[in-house]
C-alpha cells in the first residue's frame, strides 16, 4: 500500500459508482474545503442531495466552485461519479487551463462491495443505477490515456492516519 500524495493545487477526481466509498475516502483523506461534492452542491440548489431533477443545477455549481479553486492554487477534490462521458473530460480541460497537475483514484471495488456498501448508506441509489454507474468504470490504462498526470486505484492507498494529506513539493510527484 500507498500513502497518497498530491502536488500542490492538484485537481483530484475520485471515479467510482454510488456506493463505492468516494465520500469516506474523501473525508478520511482532505480537508473539508477541499472538497467539491456533486451531492453537497445538488443540496445547496435544491435543498436535498437526493433530488435528481437538480443534477444539471449542481454540476453548474461544482464547475464553478472547482474553477474557483483552481484558478486561485487550491487542491480541489471532486467527489462524483466521474463517470459519464463529459465528467472528466471538461475536469482535465479546466486543470489544464490553470496549469493544475491531475490526479485520479479510481475505486476499484468489486461489484457485490458496492452493492452491499449502497444498501447500508442513508440515501440508497437504486441497484440498477449503481450496476449501470458500476458498467461506466474506466480501467487504469483508460485514464491515463486520457490525459491523467497520476491515476491511483484506491485499493492500494495506505489509509490516512488523520485529515492531512501529504503534499509533494512544488513540482510534485508522479
Amino acid at each position: 500500500m500507498n500513502p497518497l500524495t498530491l502536488p500542490a493545487g492538484a485537481l483530484c477526481a475520485l471515479v467510482g459508482p454510488p456506493g463505492a466509498g468516494k465520500s469516506t475516502f474523501a473525508r478520511t483523506h482532505f480537508k473539508p474545503t477541499e472538497i467539491v461534492s456533486s451531492d453537497f452542491c445538488r443540496a445547496l440548489v435544491a435543498d436535498d442531495e437526493n433530488d435528481q431533477s437538480a443534477t444539471a443545477d449542481a454540476f453548474d455549481l461544482l464547475h464553478h466552485i472547482a474553477d474557483k479553486r483552481m484558478e486561485r492554487g487550491r487542491r480541489t477534490v471532486i467527489d462524483a461519479t466521474n463517470l459519464r462521458s463529459p465528467d472528466r473530460p471538461w475536469l482535465l480541460t479546466r486543470a489544464r487551463h490553470w496549469q493544475r497537475p491531475t490526479t485520479a483514484v479510481l475505486f476499484d471495488v468489486p461489484l457485490a462491495i458496492v452493492q452491499a456498501q449502497n444498501t447500508s448508506r442513508t440515501r440508497v441509489v437504486p441497484d440498477h443505477v449503481v450496476r449501470e454507474f458500476y458498467d461506466l468504470l474506466p480501467t487504469v490504462d483508460q485514464l491515463r490515456k486520457e490525459g491523467w498526470d497520476t491515476v491511483h486505484l484506491a485499493s492500494t492507498i495506505t489509509p490516512a492516519p488523520a485529515r492531512g494529506l501529504r503534499t509533494a513539493p512544488k513540482g510534485g510527484t508522479r
